[in-house]
């Protein structure tokens, strides 16, 4: 299931970011009282009440030259394009504007739910300060104030409302969905081909072809998978095209609806600091991870090279040190297919549940090998293990003092369930809790 979009839209200076800090609840985005101060596309998860949905901040999206008011026409319409609901942001203080009045005419286009939101109403007293903003013709203002989070809740009350109704997912509980991360022509397209043995997807050299996460069923050994294609990521200041300006955003709800996710690299152009951004949504997402290293056809290789470019790939990757290594040819088809066990593995070691009592047997053996640590005389007393979800495998520990658990032991004790159970592929979550 995906979750519901929201993006804020808006002139600059009216509270963009200060607005998206609070509703995520930490301070992502840069805030200071300098129009356009924020620099990068920013998006980010969060929930209120059941509700989990992503938000974006649009003023992060910068679009390159063009004069102002053409920047805040695009970013308004590239929210108009991805969003469910839109938040429109203006400034009570400063009553409407001529800007706000541009930003209005392009969000009468859109035929999806628009709520005004009326930025900078800090007490009661200001209130009579939204009506002049009915006039905008967007129903009726909600007056909030971003510095001291007020009226948030109602403003996001009124946006769930409008939230699509999520459809059934159209697939079986057996079937293996998978999706291709990585930056733009490292080859993603190419190898959903080499999986299909078609031209499904459209491969060619200008980077960024593929806009939109595509679904292509396909079975093998018996086996139903679901391969989706995503757009490329692209690092900032080099996306040239506006219908690229939220391909991070489309490839995280690809990430949403898979099982396991490939992060394909170039081997020719090596290891990029933007692969390892890209591979860490897929981490903090809790999905399992391959590692595949598209283009080893280009490479000039001795019996050494592979092993020197799988350090490089754990030097570089330390947080994905559970991930397996496939070197593959998409244009070849070398080892493409060899990939496909490797999902199934990782997919069943992503769903995969231990028994309290053989959980708790490793977790006494580790304690007994590397007793637990003390802070001001005071010992860490670990008293029971029990695993409470999968996909990823999450553990709870419970214990006396969850303050003097270090994190450094938190590792420790995941190396000992990973040498214990085969965990290859998957995230795992230790969370630490007092015992009442």
């Amino acid at each position: 299931m995906t979750k519901p979009v929201i993006a804020i839209v808006g002139r600059p200076n009216v509270g963009k970011s200060t607005i998206f800090n609070r509703i995520v609840g930490e301070r992502v985005s840069i805030v200071e009282d300098i129009p356009g101060v924020t620099r990068d596309r920013i998006y980010s998860s969060a929930d209120w009440l059941a509700h989990e949905f992503n938000i974006i901040d649009t003023g992060g999206i910068e679009i390159g030259d063009e004069p102002f008011l053409e920047q805040i026409r695009q970013q308004a319409e590239i929210a108009i394009e991805e969003a469910d609901v839109i938040i429109f942001l203006t400034n009570g203080r400063e009553g409407v504007t001529a800007a706000d009045e541009q930003v209005a005419k392009i969000l009468y286009k859109t035929k999806k739910p628009v709520i005004l939101g009326i930025n900078k109403i800090d007490n009661p007293d200001m209130r009579h300060m939204i009506y002049e903003f009915y006039n905008l013709g967007f129903g009726e203002p909600w007056p909030i104030s971003g510095s001291h989070g007020l009226g948030l809740g109602d403003l996001l009350d009124e946006c769930a409302k409008h939230f699509p109704q999520q459809d059934e997912e159209q697939y079986g509980e057996e079937t293996i969905k998978f999706s291709l991360i990585g930056r733009p022509n490292v080859g993603k397209s190419s190898l959903v081909n080499a999986f299909l043995g078609q031209e499904r997807v459209i491969v060619s050299e200008i980077q960024g072809t593929t806009r939109d996460a595509i679904d292509s069923p396909y079975t093998h050994d018996d086996q139903d998978y679901v391969i989706i294609d995503t757009a490329g990521m692209r690092k900032k200041g080099k996306v040239y095209e506006t219908t690229e300006k939220y391909s991070v955003l489309r490839a995280l709800r690809a990430i949403e609806r898979s099982d396991v996710v490939l992060v394909i690299l170039n081997a020719e152009e090596g290891i990029q600091e933007q692969d390892k951004k890209i591979a860490g949504y897929a981490h903090e997402a809790g999905k399992a991870v391959i590692i595949v290293v598209n283009k080893w056809d280009a490479i000039a290789k001795d019996e050494k090279t592979m092993n020197l470019y799988t350090e490089q790939i754990r030097e570089h990757f330390l947080f994905l040190d559970y991930a397996p290594i496939v070197f593959v040819s998409a244009k070849t088809k070398q080892r493409v297919l060899t990939i496909l066990p490797v999902i199934k593995r990782v997919s069943e070691n992503h769903g995969m549940r231990i028994q309290s009592s053989i959980l708790n047997e490793v977790i006494e053996d580790a304690v007994a090998r590397n007793p637990a640590p003390t802070d001001k005389g005071r010992r860490l007393r670990i008293y029971y293990a029990t695993q409470v979800a999968i996909k990823p495998p999450t553990f709870v520990v419970f214990v006396n003092e969850p303050e003097i658990m270090h994190f450094s032991y938190v590792r420790f004790l995941e190396n000992r369930i990973r040498d214990t159970f085969d965990f290859e592929g998957t995230p795992l979550r230790l969370i630490t809790r007092a015992r009442d």
